[in-house]
């Protein structure tokens, strides 16, 4: 199952296509490790004011593993990232998004 939490947010200064290496959250934000632990699957966005990608990555220790690329600036692939900060941050995909447009009930 692939976590969301909220108010998760890190940087990065990371390059290229690899696992990203998290520096930590800004006042008032948790971090991947504080909300989720290692080990799990959880949804990210990342950008650099340029380029972006949304996916489906793997938290460890002070890392963010990019496994599966469900929407980029790239073609909808890995971004390579240029040298600079990036926002690394939990998002609730919307392709992945379960609504409803009026009062329904939903059941598994």
């Amino acid at each position: 199952m692939t976590l969301l939490a909220d108010r998760v947010k890190e940087t990065s200064t990371t390059t290229g296509t690899g696992t990203l290496t998290l520096l930590g959250a800004p006042t008032g934000y948790q971090t991947f490790s504080t909300a989720f632990g290692n080990g799990a699957s959880v949804y990210y966005a990342i950008e650099d004011g340029t380029n972006w990608e949304i996916g489906i990555g793997t938290t460890g220790a002070a890392t963010l593993a990019r496994n599966t690329v469900l929407a980029s600036t790239n073609a909808n692939a890995l971004v390579s990232f240029p040298a600079g900060t990036k926002t690394v941050f939990c998002s609730y995909v919307a392709g992945r998004a379960v609504t409803t447009s009026d009062a329904s009930t939903l059941t598994n």
